[in-house]
């Protein structure tokens, strides 16, 4: 029967999520994960992270979808990402790629989760860089920058590691071992930075 009821509950919750997120099609909701315990106890999250549960996902966010397109864009802010690839020793053509794949190169960009600006911020983050203005584009390529060369110096300059860490948070890739956390997004967005950088790398060869 508790399990019957959990079900329902699941079922309910689900349909209710998908309720709002039709309603309100420019409220962003984040995917929606489930597990059941050993007591039958149905546990929903955005973010996974039990290692030893076995996630289903109930709802997916809805995404944005960028043009895959390089653009004018990128050339916009070269002054600024030359100046904070030499200060910080990060190759350019990935501080535009992580910019491409974080914002599309829109400053204002403000993800569901509250990340901000060109490198998609997080509060907390934004903080701890000292960036006061996430919106202004020098400020928040510094802070970015800046926050990627300390993933790059904590995993020993393991690109995919340094990215899953910058999508997924440092915390998620530590509860995994030092390992890529088994989130399709993560997966996806670690893929869209790799494929722009070659892309990147090749125009400003």
């Amino acid at each position: 029967m508790i399990h019957k009821k959990n079900a329902i509950f699941t079922a309910l919750f689900a349909l209710f999520l998908l309720i709002i997120n039709l309603a309100f099609p420019s409220l962003s909701l984040t995917d929606i994960y489930k597990y059941v315990d050993k007591q039958g106890v149905v546990h929903l999250t955005n973010v996974p992270t039990d290692v030893n549960a076995q996630y289903v996902l109930v709802l997916r966010e809805k995404r944005v979808q960028f043009n895959t397109g390089l653009g004018q864009d990128v050339e916009m802010y070269d002054t600024v990402i030359t100046k904070a690839a030499k200060k910080y020793n990060v190759d350019s053509a990935l501080i535009k790629a992580v910019i491409k794949a974080e914002s599309n190169f829109n400053p204002r960009a403000v993800s569901s989760v509250g990340a901000c600006g060109l490198m998609q911020l997080m509060p907390a983050t934004a903080s701890f860089l000292e960036v006061q203005d996430s919106f202004h584009p020098e400020k928040n390529i510094e802070g970015g920058v800046r926050y990627l060369r300390y993933l790059l110096n904590l995993f020993n300059g393991d690109l995919p590691l340094t990215l899953a860490a910058y999508n997924a948070g440092e915390g998620a890739v530590a509860r995994y071992n030092n390992s890529i956390p088994p989130y399709e997004e993560t997966h996806t967005y670690i893929r869209r930075v790799l494929n722009y950088l070659n892309k990147y790398s090749s125009r400003d060869n």
